[in-house]
Formats: C-alpha cells, structure tokens, sequence
C-alpha cells in the first residue's frame, strides 16, 4: 500500500470511533450500541494499526461515528499523540471531534481541548424535542444549548451543528425554527442535511408500516431554499451543498471560483480533503482509505477488529482499484458538491487532459438543462442543479 509514486504524499486522517450509547432511528453507520467496555483495547488496536500504515504527512485529523465523545479525553490524546508521531501532523492542523449532547460536560471538554482537538462537531439534529424523540436522539434542545454553551466555556472558538431537514410530518415553519434557534447560538459552521431513509433501519419500517409518512422530497426541497437564504443573510457562506461556514467579519459574499478555505477559516478543511477527492487514510472498524489509486476498507466489527490487529493481522476486507477514468468520475461527483466546483486547470494538472475533453458532452448536455455552468475554466451546479445533484452527478461516472 506504500504510495510510492506520489512525490511529498499529504493525506487527511480519519479515525473511526464505532460506539454509541444507542443507535439513532435512522442511522445506517457503522456503530454498536453495548460495547462501551472494547474502548480500551479498541484505543490500542488503533494505535497498532497507525503503526502499520504507510507514512504520509497528515494536514488533518477527524474523530468520527459513532459517538466520539465516549472516549475519555486521555484516549482522544493518545490517540492524537500516535497520528503526530506517525504522520507528522502539525501543531496548528485541524482535529475535529464529533460529540453528541449529553455526552460532554466542562471538564471532558477541557480535556478534549489539552488533548489538542481544535473543532467540535455537535450533532443537534433539530431544535424541537419531539423530532428528537422521533430520530432515537437521547438528548433534548435545552442540552444541546447547554453543551453548545459549555465548550464555549471550554475553549472551542470552531463549532460546527449538524441539523437533519426533510423529517415525516416536519413542516416548513418547524424547519424554519430550527434554523432561527441554531442561528441565535452562532456556531462558527453548519451542516445541514435532508433525511435519508436507509433500508433496515427503525424509521424506514416505521414508514413502510405506515406509523410514520414518508419524507415529502418536494416539501424538502424548499426547506432547503429557505436555509440558503436565511443562511445567506446571516453571513453564512454556503460552501458545499449542505455546508455552511460563517464568514469573517467584512469578508466579501463568495464569488462561486475562489477555494472554500479562502471564503471562511471555518469550512471544514478534512471534509474537503474528500470533496477534492485528494488522498485519506482512514483508522478504526469499517474505516475507508483512498490512496494511490487504491481504496480499501476495513472490517466492520470492533471485536473482529481489535482481534485481528492483536494477532497481528490486517484489519482490511476489501481493497478495489480505482482506473483513471472513475477517478476522474468521482473527482467530478464529489467537486461539483463544492460552490467552488470543479477547476478546468486543476483536473487538468491532476489527469493530463481537460474537462471537455472527458466530459465535452456531458457538460454540454447538462448546461442545456440548466443544472451546470460551463466557462470554460471551472463547472458548478446551478441552483436548479443543487436540487437535482445526484441526477447531474451520475452523468459524469462511467458505466459499469
């Protein structure tokens, strides 16, 4: 797995953390409920496995889940100590950490930030109880405020609040009050996302059964357009389709081309470390890796994978290569997420050749539909296009 043909390899690090105290209605991650007592050697299995990796330089590091925030702050700093030692990781990078209200008080907040993670990702989810309540979530809004305002107490001057729109029987006024509560905290990001319902999990039987409706995509839509523009107006740049980072004050409204970290020092640089589709290295049970034209995963449960690293073997179960020409699918698929959207100069650089020479009918056909716009130098979604984006991204991967 040495990346030996990458000159001066950089890479984002993951590390994913499994456990949960319980599994959310509509999660379809790969997270446990019940198996809090593996952590200790699950934190050691992680640190034998960054051992075994290939050496990059890290330029961040993301705590993933799962829950996160169930390690004890001494964990996250072993954890933080073994990715700087191996990866070379700086003294200023970006460490995110997820966390769940409830799960955190002052002094493991402290604590998280002595062991060096400079940005806490709250996973909120909505400001009303009782869609709280319908999502598994095992916290109320009050504590959600209270932990929002405890790591302010704690240090944290980069929180991120992941909000979920689009729930059976939410309305567009509900929605509309959730945005207005999250915007009275002023978190320095948002991450906003419309509901998935993913087969085998609680809430898809719930709805199949019919004790819930089904999601309303239209009704979703325009919930999503009304978070563009409240968000717009509050000074959120809109950087990725369901990201927001504030804007420094008297910064410049973005003008679509520039890079996302130059519009906001609080867009998430690991996250767009996968929207450029660039090099990660992924740690932990059912954690992905993409490098060198390579992507593999591994296995999905923490005993499984605490046992194999133990025994000194691999915890990969799969490995597939990536061909130049899905590399360039996928660069174009996870791109056109980002305002900025994707470079002709940079795809070029990066792949020999140029977006119309790749994609000279796709980017026709979809600017003639009013879902891309096509310069010459950069392709991005329009509007209509943010809407649509799945149908827009399909045309750009090459067929099985």
């Amino acid at each position: 797995m040495t990346p030996s043909s990458i000159r001066d390899p950089q890479s984002a690090i993951y590390v994913h953390i499994p456990f949960c105290l319980r599994r959310c209605t509509y999660c379809a991650f790969n997270t446990y409920a019940g198996l809090a007592h593996l952590i200790p050697g699950y934190v050691d299995a992680l640190r034998a496995e960054m051992g075994q990796a290939p050496r990059v330089r890290a330029h961040t590091l993301y705590f993933g889940g799962g829950t996160p925030s169930l390690l004890h702050p001494e964990q996250v700093g072993l954890l933080v100590e073994a990715v700087r030692h191996h990866f070379s990781l700086p003294d200023d990078a970006e460490i995110s950490l997820e966390a769940n209200p409830g799960t955190v008080d002052l002094d493991s907040l402290r604590g998280l930030r002595a062991a060096g993670v400079s940005r806490l990702s709250l996973g909120v989810q909505s400001a009303h109880d009782d869609e709280l309540r319908l999502l598994g979530r095992l916290h109320t809004w009050d504590q959600a405020i209270e932990a929002f305002h405890t790591a302010r107490r704690a240090g944290f001057t980069n929180i991120n609040l992941d909000f979920i729109y689009g729930l059976p029987g939410q309305t567009l006024d509900r929605w509309r009050r959730t945005l207005e509560a999250a915007l009275d905290l002023l978190p320095e990001h948002l991450s906003l996302y419309a509901l998935s319902v993913e087969e085998g999990t609680p809430l898809e039987r719930a709805i199949a059964t019919g004790r819930l409706p089904a999601p309303d995509p239209d009704l979703a839509a325009e919930m999503y357009e009304l978070a563009e523009g409240m968000l717009e107006k509050a000074g959120y740049a809109h950087y990725e389709i369901s990201n927001w980072a504030r804007r420094p004050v008297g910064a410049p409204p973005p003008s679509g081309r520039r890079r996302s970290e130059e519009v906001s020092p609080s867009a998430c640089r690991h996250n767009l470390t996968y929207w450029r589709n660039e090099p990660y290295l992924g740690f932990g049970a059912g954690a992905a890796s993409w490098w060198a034209g390579r992507r593999w995963t591994n296995t999905s449960h923490p005993a499984e994978y605490i046992a194999r690293v133990n025994r000194g073997e691999s915890p990969i179960d799969e490995i597939e290569t990536i061909p130049p020409r899905l590399e360039m699918g996928e660069t174009m698929m996870m791109g056109l997420r980002l305002m900025e959207g994707v470079s002709d100069d940079r795809f070029r650089q990066r792949f020999g050749v140029g977006l119309a020479d790749v994609y000279g009918s796709e980017l026709t056909e979809m600017q003639r539909l009013g879902l891309l716009i096509w310069d010459g130098a950069t392709a991005r979604l329009t509007r209509r296009g943010r809407l649509l984006g799945n149908q827009v991204f399909q045309r750009f991967l090459p067929d099985e």
